[in-house]
């Protein structure tokens, strides 16, 4: 497309051109035309989908429409018109339209724009108030070539948009009751491994079973980011409310979802100084003054605050230098093989130390072997989190476990 875009001297097209308007700028130039468009048919009319027009903008623009009955489409489309016209005055089907004369269209060339399927989407069109009797088969080939392109683009924009509109569905069926359950993973002290809290994690039900990761990723692709985040949010307080103290209980949330005040909603009116908000490392923030500020109503009633995955990136450093966490977990990636790796362990001791200075907790995720354990305790962790110490599990079952010990021990 550049290539064609070039070697018939386009200039560059600003930003944000869509490929159509470029190509029907380059085409435009090319021939020395007046005016060109992408029409689509709607109906019994024709609407002008891109135009290029320079200094003609009052005779067509983007958006407008006309009746396919007085305009040239279908009769190019039905072969009693040809696709090149570089006379209109010399063909008399068209010099007997009454928009000829009234344009006025001395040079015409248009082709059609077909959808996958084959049927006719609109056309890719271009003229001219003058006669081009220099306008020849070579030009009609260049402007299907193009028309083409534009073709090809379209189809493919439609696919992503029927992908998307395929997620978003079902995207809306996780929101629905069911749809998805609550698990919780503990928190463990590094010493005798008890739990001090759990995190809630979503587990889909539905269809295609997946990792949770990806169900946000496309919930935030179809702008639904906050509505499912909220909704697992809702989830895990409804367990939170049954959970007995002292245990904590951590749910996750995006700067987005901070930020737009939903979280302040749904806290509203409950004691929250067991609940701790895990803030993704991977997540992006706009502005950390804004975020603080919706957090620190949070934090005076006793809500806590932990950067999640810290160390998988640079931004999570931001985060937890901009607004002072009271946890910091770092990302398992860390603490894989941190047993016979001395850079982790390295890196590990100096976020230790970095947490002891800064008072706050420091977290070791995905801990999966006693090696790993065993590290942690001599660099100095008190709290862990991993396959290890135990798997996330439906939140039924580790409630009955709490009752059924609070009961033997009582």
């Amino acid at each position: 497309m550049v290539d064609l875009l070039s070697k018939l001297g386009a200039p560059t097209p600003p930003a944000g051109a869509t490929l159509a308007h470029r190509s029907l700028e380059a085409v435009r130039r090319h021939l020395g035309m007046d005016v060109a468009y992408l029409s689509e048919f709607v109906g019994d009319e024709t609407i002008f989908r891109e135009v290029d027009a320079p200094g003609r903008e009052a005779l067509i623009k983007v958006g407008d429409s006309l009746p396919l009955e007085q305009v040239y489409c279908r009769h190019i489309l039905a072969g009693r018109l040809p696709e090149l016209m570089p006379d209109t005055h010399a063909n008399a089907f068209a010099l007997a339209l009454p928009i000829t004369a009234q344009v006025p269209i001395g040079a015409h060339v248009s082709v059609p724009i077909r959808r996958a399927d084959g049927e006719v989407y609109g056309m890719f069109c271009c003229m001219s108030s003058a006669a081009k009797p220099a306008l020849n088969e070579r030009d009609l080939h260049i402007v299907r070539a193009f028309a083409g392109m534009v073709a090809e683009e379209m189809q493919r924009e439609q696919s992503v948009q029927e992908a998307l509109a395929r997620k978003s569905a079902l995207i809306r069926q996780a929101l629905e009751p069911g749809a998805f359950s609550i698990h919780l993973q503990p928190i463990c002290a590094v010493v005798g491994g008890e739990p001090l809290g759990f995190e809630a994690l979503s587990r889909f039900t539905l269809a295609p079973l997946r990792a949770p990761d990806l169900w946000f990723a496309d919930a935030a692709e179809c702008g639904l980011a906050v509505a499912l985040e909220c909704a697992a949010i809702e989830a895990a307080l409804a367990v939170f409310d049954q959970l007995p103290p002292p245990f904590t209980l951590s749910v996750n949330a995006s700067p987005e979802t901070l930020a737009c005040g939903a979280l302040t909603s749904l806290l509203d009116g409950r004691a929250i100084d067991r609940l701790t908000l895990e803030l993704t490392e991977h997540a992006a923030v706009k502005s950390y003054d804004a975020l603080d500020a919706e957090l620190a109503p949070l934090r005076t009633r006793g809500l806590k605050l932990a950067i999640d995955d810290a160390g998988a990136g640079f931004a999570g450093l931001q985060h937890i230098l901009q607004l002072q966490p009271d946890i910091i977990k770092l990302d398992m990636t860390l603490i894989q093989t941190i047993d016979i790796d001395p850079a982790r362990r390295a890196l590990a001791g100096a976020m230790q130390m970095f947490a002891r200075q800064t008072g706050a907790v420091l977290v070791a995720e995905g801990v999966e072997t006693r090696e790993e354990l065993s590290t942690l305790t001599q660099l100095g962790f008190m709290r862990v989190q991993g396959y290890l110490l135990g798997r996330p599990r439906p939140w039924q079952d580790v409630l009955g476990e709490m009752v059924e010990v609070l009961h033997a021990s009582g």
